[in-house]
């Protein structure tokens, strides 16, 4: 039988209606059984972190809580269980809270919640919280819980947690729940499965694309699914877009979690019909011994300036402005000073706005002075006194806190994960049996090259598409093509070296290639490129979301016959 899972969001502010459209589409035949909602990323732990440290009660996402004044009434109605993440670091406070609403509403509905992934802070970390699997969920839903909320678990446990409860699977038929994994990855971004932050978004009709319907998985016992939205929403499903979508925040072809680590370089995808991109063949593993924990701490105070630098003698502008602020700041020098100049100006531009460049000024400090009216006082006395045509693109303002996000691993049997089950009682969940120390996947042969012929220098875009994102400090950048011809050219042209000279800002950057053939693809980590992590905003693109939309924009020589 068919289980159909739903995801409605993808991240802490995703589109609010997105519940609604989930609980009320799909018709009698294509309803949900399970909606799921991911509210957490790296970042929102420290925004909630720091939400808690003002109020106590608070921690959790607080939009879940909104959406569900009307999707408890409609989750009732049709008989769809709700699994979320958006307990955060306060799981028990949003279930309490819900079961308040459920009682104002004058709905039957029960709600549990899963815990024990908060652990001691260590090392003045705002918060500590392990990545748990999904038997704790799974143990609430045969409990009779009609809502599930969690606080940190691995983003694909909303899947494998309902997929376990459903098919009862055991905690070592290992390739239904790997199955279920590479599902719950795609599910799990919510619209980047279907058509969102697509780089082939050309191809296809612009009104498609405006407002893409939310993922469904249909879940088989054998671990398979079919990946698929409701009819008539916005968006397409492909094999690209699932493709995309596996490789986002992965790395090789061991993708670990704590139910099960799942063989990425097993996955078959496979178009079924219009919308229906079809999942098997994915192998699993023993989970490694260990969890991963997330490490939310502040790290400091920063402050930025961006200077507008416009029309003639940019450079020398820069140099000017640059010379006079590092003076008044070099008798109090906030730690770190980073300057970029970013030349957006075009010569003769018809407006003024495309005549000029940006000049862009960061500093952090540990101590919040360091980077408050030293800096601000700096620029806002340059005004008259500096480069023809100075303005700033907004009033310098006081430093403001960042985060640093950091991983560390615990051993799974000292972290207390615990199904608080819809009548109070506590259930531990136990930690796998069987586990598997992580290795790397020996490197899968390459196909055979192309034979040799005339090329011709064009953005590697125009066959490869890509997608990036980020883990802590790190980035990767997976690059898909979509027919065999193109794989033979993409495994043997872009290597490690190649990819150094494509993207002159890794230069000093540990890159490490996987080699996915199944998908056609390539994935590249890049160790450390991100810093202390989004939070610490150490780059113009702090998540590396655009990393890859880069890569592809950049000039190489690909055969004629593939254009």
């Amino acid at each position: 039988m068919v289980f159909r899972i739903g995801n409605a969001s993808g991240f802490y502010g995703d589109r609010f209606d997105a519940v609604r459209e989930m609980l009320t589409g799909g018709g009698p035949e294509g309803a949900v059984d399970v909606l799921t909602g991911d509210y957490l990323a790296e970042l929102t732990m420290l925004i909630l972190g720091r939400d808690q440290l003002k109020d106590p009660s608070s921690g959790y996402a607080k939009t879940f809580l909104r959406q569900m004044e009307e999707g408890l009434g409609l989750a009732h109605d049709r008989g769809v269980r709700i699994v979320t993440n958006a307990g955060g670091l306060n799981p028990a406070g949003l279930a309490d809270a819900l079961r308040v609403l459920a009682a104002k509403l004058g709905l039957p509905t029960r709600v549990a919640h899963v815990e024990g992934d908060r652990l001691p802070a260590v090392d003045g970390a705002l918060a500590a919280n392990a990545y748990l699997g999904g038997a704790g969920i799974a143990a609430c839903l045969a409990a009779g819980a009609d809502v599930v909320v969690t606080g940190r678990v691995t983003d694909a446990a909303l899947v494998t947690g309902p997929a376990q409860w459903h098919f009862g699977w055991g905690p070592e038929e290992y390739d239904k729940l790997a199955g279920a994994v590479v599902a719950g990855h795609v599910l799990e971004c919510g619209t980047q499965a279907t058509g969102g932050n697509y780089a082939f978004f050309r191809e296809h009709d612009p009104a498609l694309l405006r407002r893409p319907g939310f993922p469904v998985a249909e879940l088989h016992e054998d671990g398979s699914a079919v990946i698929t939205k409701h009819p008539g929403t916005g968006g397409l499903v492909d094999v690209g877009t699932v493709t995309a979508q596996l490789l986002y925040e992965t790395a090789g072809a061991r993708y670990a979690g704590p139910d099960v680590t799942a063989r990425l370089d097993s996955v078959r995808l496979t178009r079924e019909g219009p919308d229906r991109v079809r999942i098997d063949g994915v192998r699993g593993e023993a989970p490694p011994p260990t969890l991963k924990v997330g490490l939310s701490r502040l790290g400091g105070f920063r402050n930025e300036v961006v200077f507008v630098l416009t029309g003639l003698d940019i450079e020398e502008k820069a140099a000017l402005v640059r010379g006079q602020v590092e003076d008044a700041l070099a008798g109090a020098r906030p730690r770190e000073v980073r300057w970029e100049l970013v030349r957006t100006d075009r010569p003769d531009a018809n407006t003024e706005e495309t005549a000029s460049a940006l000049l862009r000024l960061v500093v952090r400090d540990p101590a919040p002075e360091a980077v408050g009216r030293a800096l601000t006082g700096a620029a806002v006395e340059l005004a008259l006194a500096s480069y023809p045509g100075f303005h700033v693109t907004a009033p310098p303002g006081k430093g403001a806190p960042y985060g640093v996000f950091e991983s560390a691993y615990v051993p799974a049997a000292d972290v207390p994960h615990t199904a608080v089950l819809p009548d109070g009682t506590r259930a531990p969940v136990p930690v796998p049996q069987r586990t598997r120390e992580l290795a790397p996947v020996p490197g899968p042969d390459l196909p055979e090259p192309l034979p040799p012929g005339p090329t011709r220098r064009v953005p590697l875009g125009r066959i490869a598409g890509a997608r990036s994102g980020d883990k802590g400090g790190d980035a990767n950048v997976g690059v898909w093509v979509r027919t065999d011809e193109e794989w033979r050219w993409l495994a043997h042209a872009l290597t490690v070296e190649r990819v150094r000279e494509l993207l002159p800002e890794t230069a000093g950057v540990e890159i490490t290639r996987h080699v996915l053939p199944g998908l056609r693809a390539l994935n590249f980590t890049f160790a450390g490129i991100l810093g202390e992590g989004v939070a610490s905003q150490a780059r113009f693109d702090p998540q590396a979301k655009a990393l890859g939309e880069w890569l592809r924009s950049r000039a190489t020589d690909i055969p004629e016959g593939l254009l």
